[in-house]
């Protein structure tokens, strides 16, 4: 509950900021108007972290440019054709905007952008209430001309204006909904709500780069489950991840499974859980929360219904795998990002076996091979996978899982298990056999590799014995 006391209070020593507080003086000495606009001044009012300063003003770009060239150490001006200098002030990069009042053509979201008059004017324009506030300085004047602090006293999302034309001219607004009500903790107007429904098909006029952004941004909160329930509610999900929606698998009376859309999103809780245990403090890991959202969209393909009321999803990793890809790629994630998830979701099946009777030191090896970088996001994605109600099974998984981390750390300390590797490289089998570069050399080199991998490390000479053994075996 926001305590408006505290809040205001709070805005206060944002207005007292030495960087605020420098760039009010320049612009009130040269009689321009300056607020400090958007999140810092939500954040600031309920108490969280400000970040990333945003100015917004009467001055145009080229005034803007003028007052902020002799007290920043750097400046830019990429934005100037949107109304946006930047600038580093004091160590501290921030944006300064003229006041615009732009208009959309509903066909492509680019705006013909609009210089305004008014504050707020420029505030109505904006996203959603509790964004659309502005900290007048050097004053320190509150500016919240669509009810942006009752809304955030009730934790509730709505726009400025009729939603249907806010989402109108900007549809990826409707993602930023499901976003900020992760990010926040806030409700969803039902008007809002009801608007992102019926619009959500104008998602297409966005493009891919934009949507895997906010994606991006709505991995990174707390709660991103909470959002997520909101794209799937809505149906906007469908227009560019519909895998998860898919998720909501039809159970009948004969054929039973476990709910795999809840069952995923519990998945996502558990491993940001995991996550924050194993590695405090560190930035949230998108590509493991994406390859847990992920991690069973292909059980709707490979769904079988057996005999006696079973069903099975035999490859479901597999086909998983590809899809993500597949779906990560169309979203114009980097390679590494969709190598990681797709590799994730590839391997998460694979301790199972492990838990059906104890691995060979071999077995493990394998595993930590196969995974490579991505061991430790395997552990967690593994471990997060577990979410029976049947604590004996639960618990037996667990002992599991803790086994063969143990064993790893053990064969990791004897072995270099890190960097698994034939203890003799491609020049030494060239030299040992007689042979030239060529595929011949290749095949040696995999058998040296699998016999690492079967029988852990055997020293030079043992390892150069095989080798000729494996050799004489071939003629």
């Amino acid at each position: 509950m926001l305590n408006m006391a505290d809040g205001l209070a709070r805005l206060g020593a944002l207005a007292a900021d030495p960087v605020v507080r420098t760039l009010a003086d320049a612009f009130a000495a040269q009689d321009f108007e300056l607020a400090v606009v958007g999140g810092p001044v939500r954040d600031a009012l309920i108490g969280r972290p400000t970040h990333d300063l945003d100015f917004t003003t009467n001055a145009s770009p080229d005034e803007i440019l003028a007052i902020v060239k002799p007290i920043a150490t750097a400046h830019w001006d990429i934005g100037r054709a949107f109304g946006t200098i930047g600038a580093r002030v004091q160590g501290e990069q921030v944006e300064i905007t003229t006041y615009r009042a732009d208009s959309y053509d509903g066909v492509t979201r680019k705006p013909t952008v609009e210089f305004g008059d008014t504050i707020d004017g420029d505030l109505v324009r904006r996203d959603f209430t509790v964004n659309a506030m502005a900290l007048q300085v050097p004053a320190v004047k509150l500016v919240d001309p669509t009810g942006g602090v009752e809304d955030l006293i009730t934790g509730v999302l709505r726009t400025p204006t009729d939603p249907k034309v806010s989402f109108g001219d900007d549809p990826l607004r409707m993602l930023r909904a499901a976003r900020f009500s992760a990010q926040l903790g806030f409700a969803i107007d039902d008007a809002t709500q009801d608007a992102i429904a019926e619009l959500r098909e104008t998602l297409k006029i966005v493009s891919p780069e934009r949507i895997q952004g906010e994606l991006i941004r709505l991995m990174q909160t707390e709660d991103p489950v909470r959002g997520i329930r909101v794209l799937v509610d809505t149906g906007l999900i469908e227009e560019f991840l519909p895998e998860v929606s898919a998720l909501r698998l039809e159970v009948d009376e004969h054929h039973h499974h476990k709910d795999v859309y809840e069952h995923s999103l519990t998945v996502l809780q558990q491993a940001i859980e995991l996550e924050h245990a194993r590695h405090p403090g560190a930035e949230p890991d998108v590509a493991l929360r994406i390859a847990a959202l992920l991690h069973d969209i292909g059980k709707p393909r490979t769904r079988k219904l057996e005999p006696g009321g079973a069903v099975t999803f035999h490859h479901h990793d597999v086909v998983g795998s590809r899809m993500a890809r597949k779906r990560l790629q169309s979203l114009r994630f980097d390679g590494e990002t969709t190598d990681a998830v797709a590799r994730l979701i590839e391997l998460h099946l694979r301790f199972f076996g492990y838990a059906e009777g104890t691995w060979t030191d071999s077995a493990v090896r394998r595993y930590v091979r196969d995974a490579g970088e991505l061991l430790d996001r395997l552990h967690i994605l593994t471990r997060a996978d577990v979410t029976t109600r049947n604590r004996r099974k639960a618990a037996r998984l667990a002992t599991a899982y803790d086994d063969i981390e143990a064993r790893i750390a053990t064969l990791r300390e004897q072995e270099e298990l890190d960097a698994i590797r034939p203890e003799l490289d491609g020049n030494q089998i060239q030299e040992i056999l007689g042979i030239a570069p060529g595929r011949e050399v290749g095949e040696a080199y995999r058998f040296l590799l699998e016999l690492r991998l079967d029988e852990g490390v055997l020293g030079p000479d043992a390892a150069e014995q095989r080798l000729r053994d494996w050799w004489a075996s071939r003629s």
